[in-house]
């Protein structure tokens, strides 16, 4: 099967938005959605499904208890709410994978989107928008940092006045992301910490995670006060949540759980079956 990533699909200028359709019936009122505990607030990422268009998406997320649907970019905030739910993770301009914070050219061009995306973010209700460190280059970890936090420091006033949180994604620069700066846990907390501000916080990879240092339930324990948003995805190959992956995805979820986290667990891993059948099982399996 070939590979889909995240990044391969942000190339096309349609990603998430093509092949709009609107089903005859929505999930809101549907008596047959799932009951959920609602101790772990449960979501899916769209770039996961890109056969299938994003209103049927938010539909079935619906109707299994899911709250709603990450990773959209701005012209698309307002379609979850149409079935209950919301855009729980939103592009708004913050850079790229590879070319983001850590570098201050690139500083001047996430404040301006920001400025433009962060107010729609808020008048979406889409609680949270996504930024990233970029790729080393070539520069260490510590100019690395002094960087992000400059340009955090830059923006944070923008997510603070309007409510909307922003999030520094970690990934693992170990496979899928060679020489991504913000990929470990401490990195990012140190990095957040100097910002301070409530509205700054880590996208905490649980896939990403596993593969660059492990030891999750207590990272997250320790750091859950700096954890904005989760993802998850199985490890290795980014599939299914199941019997075949490395991580006891129940357990994290406990963990989670037992913080009080109040934010949202986004399933951001990859179908090799039917993809609504494993969307299904991975949300019962979180419902701890």
């Amino acid at each position: 099967m070939r590979k889909v990533t995240r990044r391969a699909l942000l190339k096309s200028s349609v990603a998430g938005l093509a092949a709009l359709q609107v089903p005859s019936t929505t999930a809101r009122n549907d008596p047959t959605a799932a009951m959920r505990k609602g101790r772990v607030h449960q979501s899916v990422c769209q770039w996961c499904y890109p056969h299938i268009p994003l209103e049927e998406l938010s539909e079935y997320a619906a109707k299994i208890g899911l709250r709603g649907v990450d990773l959209l970019q701005p012209d698309a905030y307002e379609i979850p709410r149409r079935y209950g739910l919301v855009c729980t993770m939103g592009y708004a301009g913050g850079g790229e994978i590879g070319k983001a914070l850590n570098r201050v050219e690139n500083h001047a061009a996430i404040e301006q989107a920001f400025r433009v995306n962060i107010p729609r973010a808020a008048k979406a209700g889409v609680p949270n928008v996504i930024t990233f460190s970029g790729n080393r280059g070539g520069i260490t970890d510590e100019e690395g940092a002094r960087n992000t936090v400059a340009g955090l420091n830059r923006i944070k006033k923008i997510a603070e006045d309007h409510g909307v949180q922003i999030c520094l994604e970690l990934l693992n620069s170990k496979r899928d992301h060679h020489d991504y700066m913000c990929d470990h846990t401490a990195w990012g907390v140190n990095v957040v910490q100097e910002v301070n501000s409530p509205k700054v916080k880590l996208l905490y990879d649980i896939y990403h995670m596993q593969i660059m240092e492990g030891d999750l339930i207590e990272t997250i324990r320790r750091n859950i006060q700096w954890i904005g948003h989760f993802h998850t995805g199985g490890v290795p190959g980014r599939h299914e949540l199941n019997g075949t992956q490395e991580v006891q995805w129940d357990a994290v979820m406990r963990a989670i759980a037992e913080t009080a986290f109040g934010g949202y667990v986004a399933h951001e891993f990859v179908p090799a079956g039917d993809p609504l059948d494993s969307l299904r099982k991975a949300a019962d399996l979180c419902d701890v």
